[in-house]
């Protein structure tokens, strides 16, 4: 590790250890991370009509899920949503993509001083009725469509936002369940505190570029949540949690922590790009993170070891994990998008720590 890495790794981890955290240090431990010198210039405009591009989509879910570490140590199941009937069955056409817009309506469902563990969307591919397959060409072979879960985050002025929460490859000419991680979209939802439901939107998509692949990608169909759908298999949202009392994170603050009563633990700490005026059009995914921080007192060692050169012992990370980003670069007269993975941007576990 040459010695440039290494400073911007100690920059991410003060501004992640700090208790005055700044959106001043936090932008500027990012800036530098990327090797930039200030924001990119990017106006709304540049977000009109952008795709992100597969191999990036890829790229991001796949450090995504090895980031994702689900405890699954004897998970209770919360309850399975079957989605709010009505308006909700709409699915929309385009030339390129299928958008089927899903709600659910979670209030009360999540048991108190729980966890949401992990989050499944069940939705059940319809047989293939193969009069909606484009006519044979001579096209390299198509046999996968690609199916992406968006949560929907409903703006003050009306218009929505979306973040992405799972993308893969659904074989064309299979029936059947197929099941998408939105532990995220849920914990989205809960760090909103909003009474609404929850809204997704399932994007279908062609598995490469070209109109062939698009023809063929319409062909794919799930059930909806309209009562005019009559197909066996509605959409579902599987909740399992883990209750708190009896398995809580190890180390992780409890109210007392607030008051400055607790000794060393990691105390939530949730970092919104979506509220961040410098990153907003910025960083497209994700929406925001829990960063955590370490926060709570430490026994002090005697003082006769002190004399002796241990100094005074404070909370301070021992573990951190990388978080995964979608991004804008500005180059020249045009836009591109990004994934990148950040290191050091959430704490893992916090310990006492001497100085020196």
């Amino acid at each position: 590790m040459d010695l440039r890495c290494a400073w911007m790794l100690c920059v991410l981890c003060l501004v992640l250890t700090v208790q005055a955290f700044t959106q001043e240090r936090f932008k500027e431990a990012v800036l530098e991370q990327l090797g930039l010198s200030e924001v990119p210039k990017l106006h709304e405009s540049d977000l009109v009509d952008l795709v992100i591009p597969d191999h990036v989509k890829n790229k991001y879910m796949s450090m995504l899920k090895r980031q994702r570490v689900k405890r699954r140590a004897l998970p209770s199941l919360a309850g399975i949503l079957r989605g709010i009937p009505g308006h909700t069955g709409e699915v929309l056409y385009s030339d390129t993509t299928t958008r089927q817009k899903l709600m659910f309506d979670m209030e009360g469902r999540i048991p108190k001083n729980s966890e949401v563990t992990m989050a499944e969307l069940k939705l059940f591919k319809k047989p293939l009725d193969r009069a909606n397959l484009p006519a044979k060409q001579s096209h390299r072979p198509v046999s996968n469509a690609r199916v992406s879960v968006y949560w929907v985050q409903q703006q003050h002025d009306g218009s929505n936002r979306t973040s992405l929460i799972d993308s893969r490859l659904v074989p064309i000419r299979e029936s059947g369940w197929k099941s998408f991680d939105v532990t995220q979209a849920v914990h989205y939802w809960l760090r909103n505190k909003r009474r609404e439901p929850m809204f997704l939107e399932v994007w279908i998509q062609g598995e490469r570029l070209g109109s062939y692949a698009s023809e063929m990608a319409k062909a794919v169909r799930f059930t909806s949540q309209d009562p005019k759908d009559k197909a066996l298999g509605k959409p579902e949202l599987v909740l399992h949690t883990l209750n708190l009392d009896d398995y809580g994170s190890p180390g992780d603050c409890r109210e007392e922590a607030v008051l400055g009563k607790s000794t060393c633990c990691r105390q939530k700490h949730y970092i919104s790009f979506r509220e961040l005026p410098w990153a907003q059009h910025w960083i497209l995914e994700p929406a925001g993170f829990q960063a955590y921080r370490c926060s709570g007192s430490c026994l002090q060692p005697p003082r006769a070891l002190r004399r002796l050169g241990s100094g005074q012992r404070s909370c301070a990370v021992a573990g951190s994990s990388a978080l995964p980003i979608i991004y804008l670069v500005k180059r020249g007269n045009h836009t591109e998008i990004e994934a990148a993975e950040f290191p050091n941007m959430v704490v893992e576990r916090c310990s006492c720590v001497a100085d020196g």
